[in-house]
């Protein structure tokens, strides 16, 4: 088969399925061990059950080249049903039903089991019932290995699955196992995890948190140094060979990546009575050392000490609010961030970003700023009076997006290149009374926009809301090459709201464009360059744009062969769903925090993190 391009590869795979025997097959779709795949035009009906060696491009199989064997294990399976003398076996999200008569010494109490099915011919020759299980909290999932409280780290099979078991039955991914909650139940046989089982939805109530080193720049530590203001106590080791050091109020310890106690694995630090709080000594924050409610876990990793805090989610975000708005807002603005804060951090949750290292999210910009300031009355009581709140679409919690400040106007959520349909909540709008939409896609239209400072908004006082600054050539050279001396810019697409997606560099050599309002603002920013803002305040140090609302004026060549460039900019942040600073503005004009959120977010309604599914 012609293939210059070498997309056609061999594939040897497991055939579970196709129409002929899956109901709820889509035509032509064939189910095999390494998911699913289209084989229009081809026959497979008859090599269902058996090992096959295909020719594969992409998720079309393009020719069968020969059955391998007709005997094959559904190796981990789960045991949906049995009824009489038939076995329902679900493997590769497909339900099969198979003759068990005689193939099984025991034929009852096998439903809800994990299983391996042996067959030949298509015919059922054996079933392996397995039913040892270990359950815990899981503490991280890694490539090869999941780390359960109480059994430490336990090896996965190789061909590990995991069943969704409530609700609608299905397999899930590795990332679909929740560090930091007990919610599984591990099929173990031969010292190995076989399965694991989701058996029930999570009740959201604690969050993970990786700290990073001062001024956010690393994940990893060399030393890591904790205190408590009561007494704690320090474990590592597990099962009968747990130990526990205990640690006096105020007592400092230090752990670096040689010490001894790390071979045992995880070090939890804690403190012994409710409430007490930990001090970091090794990092420092905007509120100085920075000190931490729940419990603290070390581990040791290619790259340096790892630190995670688990915590209240509510805890989480009493330091959250004041270090991503500060507390001297409006109680309506804090509440609304408060919400959107909850909603946020629930989807991280179930996101699981950090599952290897045990943990969900950061404490930085990654996520959520956490904990960089201290704890305030008013973010706290906004925490409080929105206990358990989140904002649903469709009784979904949304992408709960916000940024600092906008232009006047916000955009929607193709901003990071996806399809507006996924987010139908959030919509690129005038950030005042109106709520409109403006055409603002044109530069001519967007010019009139940004350099009208006094145009109506809910954040016009703020000094982010308009800004401009001066660049040229050579500042430019430093992070765009190959176009010879830089003669001209232009944003040739905006996207909703004025955004601009597309920059055009111009030069004595050729010219070169870049896509996206990140790489836009980062290509045009220079920590060298001096903004000028609202109230003619000035700024610099910052290495990309503060936003990517902006125009950009070409002022000529100076005598020095100089070409220079005025940039006209408007707002902090990406733009999409909630402007902090708008938040304020409606809240200072009488704005309840429900009127703040169905404005930003259309179409959302508050509903208990306990009811979402």
């Amino acid at each position: 088969m012609a293939d210059p391009d070498g997309n056609v590869k061999d594939l040897e795979t497991d055939l579970y399925g196709t129409p002929d025997n899956v109901e709820t097959a889509a035509a032509w779709t064939a189910y095999t061990k390494d998911g699913k795949y289209m084989f229009e035009g081809l026959s497979l009906d008859s090599y269902i059950d058996r090992t096959v060696h295909v020719l594969v491009r992409g998720n079309d199989i393009l020719k069968v080249v020969e059955e391998v064997s007709d005997e094959i294990v559904y190796e981990n399976a789960w045991i949906s049903g049995y009824s009489g003398n038939t076995v329902t076996v679900f493997i590769g999200n497909v339900q099969k039903k198979f003759p068990v008569k005689g193939v099984l010494k025991d034929e009852s109490e096998i439903s809800g089991q994990i299983g391996d099915l042996y067959l030949e011919g298509g015919k059922p020759k054996r079933l392996v019932l397995k039913k040892d299980t270990i359950t815990g909290t899981v503490l991280a999932v890694r490539e090869h290995e999941i780390e359960i409280e109480g059994y430490g780290n336990v090896p996965m099979a190789e061909n590990f699955k995991i069943y969704r078991t409530y609700g609608v039955l299905r397999e899930q991914q590795k990332k679909d196992i929740l560090v930091g909650y007990n919610m599984q139940k591990f099929v173990v046989a031969g010292g190995e995890i076989c399965a694991a089982l989701t058996t029930e939805k999570p009740e959201i109530d604690n969050i993970r948190v990786l700290l990073m080193s001062t001024n956010f720049e690393s994940l990893f530590h060399p030393e890591i140094i904790l205190s408590c203001d009561v007494a704690a106590v320090l474990e590592y080791g597990t099962g009968s060979e747990k130990k526990t050091q205990s640690v006096a109020a105020g007592e400092t310890i230090s752990i670096d990546l040689d010490d001894s106690r790390l071979e045992e694995g995880r070090l939890v630090f804690r403190s012994v009575e409710e409430g007490g709080l930990i001090s970091v000594g090794n990092i420092e924050r905007g509120q100085g050392m920075p000190v931490y409610p729940g419990h603290m876990e070390i581990t040791k990793e290619s790259d340096g000490l790892l630190l995670l805090n688990e915590v209240e989610l509510e805890e989480y975000l009493k330091r959250v609010v004041p270090s991503e708005m500060p507390q001297s807002y409006e109680l309506e603005a804090l509440k609304a961030q408060a919400i959107c804060a909850r909603t946020y951090a629930w989807r991280q949750i179930q996101n699981n970003t950090y599952f290897e290292y045990g943990a969900h999210v950061d404490d930085s910009t990654n996520f959520q700023v956490y904990n960089n300031t201290a704890t305030y009355d008013s973010t706290d009581s906004a925490v409080n009076e929105t206990f358990g709140q989140v904002l649903a679409y469709n009784d979904v919690p949304i992408e709960a997006f916000y940024y600092s400040t906008s232009c006047g106007h916000g955009t929607d959520g193709t901003v990071w290149g996806g399809e507006a349909s996924a987010t139908p909540y959030l919509h690129a709008l005038s950030i005042d009374s109106r709520g409109k939409t403006m055409d603002l896609t044109s530069n001519e239209a967007f010019e009139q926009f940004i350099k009208n400072p006094s145009s109506e908004a809910y954040e016009s006082e703020y000094t982010m809301y308009r800004w401009s600054v001066k660049t040229n050539s050579t500042i430019l050279s430093e992070k765009i090459g190959g176009v010879g001396r830089i003669t001209g810019l232009a944003v040739t697409e905006r996207g909703p709201g004025g955004l601009a997606k597309n920059l055009k560099v111009v030069g004595t050599e050729g010219s070169k464009s870049f896509n996206g309002q990140s790489k836009v603002r980062s290509i045009l920013g220079n920590v060298s360059l001096e903004f000028t803002r609202n109230d003619g305040s000035t700024i610099s140090g910052w290495e990309t744009l503060p936003s990517g609302f902006i125009y950009i004026e070409n002022n000529g060549i100076d005598p020095d062969n100089v070409t220079w460039f005025t940039i006209y900019g408007g707002g902090y942040g990406h733009g999409v769903g909630m402007s902090q600073n708008g938040a304020q503005g409606m809240a200072k004009s009488g704005k309840s925090c429900m009127d703040v959120l169905r404005f930003f977010y259309q179409g959302c309604e508050i509903v208990d993190i306990g009811e979402v599914s």
